[in-house]
């Protein structure tokens, strides 16, 4: 439900809204008051990010059954959180984990690893706090939806997401944080399976460019590879960004297990997008563009999630 609603002021000095019907879902809102912008000083969920432009009061409508990203009575995974040395980047950084239902009760199962990236002005919680990775994921699996596989959820930011002048340097540094220290950091920490066939790079928005940028420039180290809402750039030039995919497509095809691109027609990323898998389809790379309906928003993302997860691994 986007655009803008005006209270009304009654007799009593109360001023007043009412919206509706709305949709069972996850929504983000702001007030106004007086020209500022705020959140509900009367609702304590709040969705926040790395940046103050990110926050916002949540309202969830719930509906008569259960939506396919809340708890429900199944077995549940856990959300790891942890802190290392990046030498690449000489800084200390942050990521969050998934692993699935088990892991620690069976500790000879090795799992592939899903790399998921958040957008811009969030952070690493973000998939586990706004997208609820863990119980979509939780409930798949109770429903053999898919293959139980381990998700790491870096912060998504080379530079400071405050500094502008840098951030045209912000995915070639993140990538390499990525590449040099994340993957080994996992890797000796979790049981993975440390191979190209069980990795996969997936990310929205700013990080759907960051998967999609990264991954089919490394098919060495991913075989599943998407974008959501993919933030690809302003007069991308992709013939040179993707000069290594398209240079020899039969080769690539052979290396991609899936590629993976969504965006709502609603999203103002959906033109890049639509480009983009037009530009895949003229150099032959066999890939999937799902069309839908839904804006620039989580409601969009995390039905994404919901529907390429079984995808993964297979």
């Amino acid at each position: 439900m986007p655009g803008t609603r005006s209270f009304e002021k009654h007799d009593d000095g109360v001023w007043t809204i009412t919206v509706g019907p709305i949709e069972p879902e996850i929504y983000n809102y702001n007030l106004t008051i007086d020209g500022v912008r705020t959140i509900d000083p009367a609702n304590p969920n709040v969705k926040t990010g790395s940046t103050a432009s990110t926050i916002s009061s949540i309202l969830e409508v719930r509906g008569a059954a259960p939506a396919f990203y809340d708890v429900q009575p199944v077995p549940h995974g856990d959300i790891h959180a942890h802190v290392y040395h990046s030498r690449s980047l000489s800084a200390a950084r942050r990521l969050t984990v998934y692993t699935p239902p088990g892991y620690d009760r069976d500790t000879q199962t090795r799992y592939p690893v899903l790399y998921l990236f958040h957008g811009a002005n969030a952070d690493e919680t973000a998939w586990h706090r706004l997208g609820r990775v863990n119980t979509i994921l939780d409930n798949l699996l109770a429903a053999s939806g898919t293959k139980p596989f381990i998700v790491v959820m870096p912060f998504g930011y080379g530079v400071p997401p405050d500094s502008p002048e840098g951030q045209g340097q912000n995915t070639a540094r993140f990538a390499r944080d990525l590449i040099e220290d994340v993957l080994p950091y996992i890797e000796a920490r979790y049981r993975t399976i440390a191979d190209r066939d069980h990795r996969a790079i997936v990310g929205l928005s700013m990080g759907g460019g960051q998967a999609l940028g990264i991954g089919l420039n490394h098919l060495d180290l991913f075989s599943y590879v998407g974008g959501f809402s993919s933030g690809l750039g302003r007069g991308a030039d992709f013939p040179t960004t993707y000069a290594s995919l398209i240079a020899n497509a039969q080769a690539a095809n052979k290396k991609l297990r899936l590629l993976w691109i969504g965006c709502g027609k609603e999203d103002g990323a959906f033109a890049a997008s639509k480009g983009f898998s037009e530009f895949l389809t003229a150099h032959h790379i066999t890939h999937t563009f799902r069309e839908t309906s839904g804006a620039h928003t989580w409601m969009v993302w995390r039905r994404y999630l919901n529907e390429i997860s079984p995808l993964l691994f297979r």
